[in-house]
């Protein structure tokens, strides 16, 4: 099968289940998928910047586990958030002054560790607080997802029948211009639908500027995840989905459109 062929049959039997636990299970139960999936996400990345090194990884993996679990059950807490942000980075240089390895890497490890955590942990808890806490939340981390995965299939048809000319070619060499134009209109594309089909109280004026920004982000969010792996020399971050990759492959743009959409809920409100 070709991979597009694998991707289209994984998200027919992933979407689904998806969408049912959102509207139909606790937000809690949401949660508990997301707090897997960003597990898992964690260790890919640590896999990535501290090759080989076990206690490494599995700190980074617990450094994430108690960022998430502190924002989503206590992230009302200024307090709370307060002190993640101001306790965690600190821990990066110290756990490399324990794990030194080879010295010319040591402070790349030491700065992944210092935000690689907090990179991914937070903003994909921000997806079940969204689900527990924003009226229509299930519907808003629709959108959100649209935005992400209506971006990347607007990319992928816009870049393989249009491209011409190379968007970032050291860092991705098959993305190109018109597949970022086509990604931003397949992120336009998903706020239309959410706004006339299922979120109609999100206006368009809101909805459009938030695609366009969140679009382009996720697309940042993206070439990052390949500036990484290119830099670790590693092609994909893992192979848990099926035709995708690991989970990283599969949030990394997802990752910065959460973010867009959380703020917007945070400050403009819904």
């Amino acid at each position: 099968m070709s991979n597009l062929a694998v991707r289209l049959l994984t998200a027919a039997v992933f979407v689904p289940l998806l969408l049912l636990l959102m509207y139909r299970g606790p937000a809690v139960g949401l949660y508990a998928l997301i707090f897997v999936a960003m597990l898992v996400g964690t260790y890919e990345l640590f896999a990535m910047t501290h090759p080989g090194d076990r206690i490494s990884q599995g700190i980074g993996v617990v450094m994430a586990a108690a960022i998430s679990l502190a924002m989503y059950f206590g992230g009302h807490d200024p307090r709370i958030v307060i002190t993640i942000l101001a306790a965690f980075p600190i821990l990066g240089p110290v756990i490399t002054l324990f794990r030194l390895g080879n010295i010319e890497t040591a402070a790349f490890r030491a700065l992944a560790a210092s935000v690689g955590p907090l990179f991914v942990a937070v903003p994909i808890t921000w997806l079940a607080v969204i689900r527990r806490d924003v009226h229509d939340g299930a519907s808003m981390i629709v959108m959100t997802l649209m935005f992400a995965w209506f971006g990347d299939t607007g990319g992928y048809f816009a870049g393989r029948f249009l491209g011409k000319h190379k968007l970032y070619e050291a860092v991705s060499p098959k993305k190109t211009v018109e597949g970022a134009f086509g990604s931003l209109g397949g992120s336009v594309i998903g706020a239309l639908l959410a706004h006339f089909w299922f979120l109609p109280r999100i206006p368009l004026a809101h909805a459009i500027p938030l695609a366009l920004v969140a679009g382009a982000l996720g697309q940042a969010g993206d070439l990052g995840e390949s500036l990484l792996k290119r830099s670790t020399g590693v092609k994909d971050s893992g192979a848990i989905v099926p035709g995708h990759g690991g989970i990283l492959d599969r949030i990394d743009a997802l990752i910065l459109t959460s973010t867009v959409v959380y703020l917007y809920t945070l400050w403009i409100g819904t």
